[in-house]
């Protein structure tokens, strides 16, 4: 990650209050370069929305035609869960720029919670287009119907899985570029649609060879898949609304710790998503002979090691604590009662 230092210079007539209070705050390097980052990748999250909200509710219009000239069952729930997939685009939206807001008194962290709600609201949706597409299969097979125009469900069956197949590399390739966990999970939706639109085109095959329960069975399957997505994106949700993080970031931010002069030992270190911006808190241990100013110093250089190690990080606070010595308690203590440098 490019880090830079231009925004983080002490004016020369500064006092030595002002040096004193910086001394004794915990250290935040270049806020507004990472804000500048954070608003940057939520401005491609959104681009990356509308670019796949346009392409997936073409494709659905397409199908939807076709629905209605058809009567295809298989092709109904494909249509569905297409355009449930594209209006998830909505909520994922408006997440994004709620989390562009700056935070408040109220909201000290800001809105980029508002993506992992909207994480929930799309495995919601996912687990109403399995519910609706699960319905209108079974009541297929308790009533058959034939499938007219079969060479027109099978067209509308590829264009499907195009769309779906497209969407589905952009959003994943966004997503995992900006870190949001609600836009990869929408992105492998999209590409379980599109092996959905697959299955719809093999049960057209199988109504022209004149097995009538094709498309009804191809319509079960199709909700097989979705509950098969479901299942995923909960899982994914979940996690990151329960703050899970990939214990890889962990690793590697304690390794980027350790390899920076002054530093002896690494205490307890919490990261968190929120939204799709990582935060990090640190406790490091310093000389117990060191001076504030040495100790701010290592912890500085800490921050700055872990933003520039750990993607996707956007803010780190480090706190620095002294060595024990023969008869103090263990300054590993939880970082609510680490005193700040």
């Amino acid at each position: 990650m490019s880090h830079r230092h231009s925004r983080h210079r002490h004016a020369p007539h500064a006092g030595p209050l002002h040096r004193l209070a910086h001394l004794l705050t915990p250290h935040s390097h270049a806020t507004a370069d990472r804000t500048d980052s954070a608003l940057e990748s939520s401005a491609r999250g959104l681009r990356a929305l509308w670019v796949s909200l346009a392409v997936l509710g073409a494709t659905a219009l397409a199908q939807a035609v076709v629905v209605v000239v058809s009567g295809s069952v298989a092709l109904l729930g494909d249509t569905v869960h297409n355009a449930a997939d594209a209006l998830t685009a909505v909520p994922l939206g408006i997440a994004f720029l709620l989390g562009r807001r700056a935070a408040t008194r109220r909201f000290t962290y800001g809105y980029g919670r508002a993506e992992d709600l909207a994480g929930l609201v799309i495995v919601l949706t996912i687990a109403a287009s399995a519910v609706f597409t699960a319905w209108a299969a079974v009541d297929r097979l308790l009533d058959p119907r034939p499938v007219a125009q079969l060479p027109a469900v099978a067209g509308a069956a590829l264009v499907g899985f195009l769309g779906n197949e497209w969407v589905a590399r952009y959003r994943i390739r966004v997503g995992r570029e900006i870190g949001s966990a609600a836009l990869v999970a929408d992105g492998l939706h999209a590409r379980t649609d599109g092996f959905a639109s697959l299955a719809v085109l093999i049960g057209a095959g199988g109504s022209a060879l004149g097995w009538s329960a094709a498309d009804p069975v191809v319509g079960l399957a199709i909700t097989a898949a979705i509950v098969l997505v479901l299942r995923d994106a909960a899982r994914e949700v979940l996690r990151r609304m329960l703050d899970a993080v990939d214990p890889e970031l962990v690793d590697r931010a304690e390794r980027a710790a350790r390899e920076v002069p002054g530093v002896r030992g690494v205490g307890e270190l919490r990261m968190r998503w929120i939204g799709h911006r990582l935060r990090a808190e640190l406790a490091v241990l310093v000389d117990g002979e060191a001076t504030a100013r040495e100790a701010h110093a290592v912890a500085v250089a800490a921050e700055h090691a872990l933003l520039h190690a750990v993607p996707g990080l956007t803010a780190a606070l480090v706190h620095a604590d002294p060595t024990p010595v023969p008869g103090e308690s263990d300054p590993h203590l939880p970082l609510a009662h680490h005193a700040p440098v």
